[in-house]
């Protein structure tokens, strides 16, 4: 089954009378329980096609469909549920509240859809306790690592359960060990749950962990192929 289908896909920026080709015509297709790579050097597309997928921008021509839904001509709102509802966003600077705890930024995106307190706990501590931070529950970010940081960014990704989650540069902050640990926290959880699982990156140490490895460069893609990972 498919959750995103973008066809002919262009995004164009425009300052003043400049215009930047961020993406030429991209037609792809992601499958449910994917684990891809969009790679490329800086300035290739990849970030822009994240968004697009993510519902955080809008194509200047072509079809983005997300989760069955023709994304193009939603409104603010409509975009806005259909991320609650089925996106997850792991970001390159983790991103998490810095007042509140590893548990309650897990919790945030279950207390924005409305879950009884039961239904929380018991999504937060099954999450924490996937990425190994059940011990660290209470700690607010300042008083974490940056691996554990992106830890619970990947835990407060999936607590809505989502049908996708879009990871842009997840390791770019990371040291080695940390990075590894990340990237064998996340494909874990596909294997274990189904959720597609997409990534923008340059980096060696992520794209070796990919089942299909969609390159970019100039806005287009130049290759689609299997990765290296099993």
């Amino acid at each position: 089954m498919e959750v995103a289908r973008l066809i002919e896909v262009t995004r164009i920026y425009k300052v003043g009378n400049v215009e930047t080709r961020a993406l030429n015509g991209i037609t792809t297709v992601i499958h449910e329980g994917e684990f891809t790579a969009l790679v490329g050097p800086s300035g290739s597309g990849k970030t822009t096609l994240l968004q697009l997928i993510g519902c955080l921008d809008r194509p200047t021509s072509g079809k983005v469909i997300v989760a069955g839904h023709e994304t193009t001509h939603l409104n603010h709102n409509q975009r806005a549920d259909l991320r609650r509802s089925t996106i997850g966003f792991v970001f390159q600077f983790f991103a998490l509240i810095p007042t509140l705890t590893a548990y309650e930024n897990v919790e945030m995106p279950l207390l924005l859809n409305g879950k009884s307190a039961a239904e929380r706990r018991k999504r937060v501590m099954e999450l924490l306790e996937a990425v190994g931070m059940v011990n660290r529950a209470h700690h607010r970010p300042d008083q974490l690592s940056g691996g554990e940081q992106q830890r619970v960014a990947v835990a407060r990704a999936l607590a809505p359960y989502p049908k996708i989650i879009l990871a842009d540069e997840p390791t770019a902050n990371l040291d080695t060990q940390n990075g590894e640990q990340v990237m064998e926290i996340m494909k874990k959880l596909n294997r274990e749950t189904g959720t597609t699982f997409i990534f923008a990156t340059h980096d060696p140490r992520v794209i070796k962990h990919a089942r299909r490895i969609i390159a970019l460069r100039d806005g287009t893609i130049i290759e689609d192929q299997p990765g290296e990972s099993p």
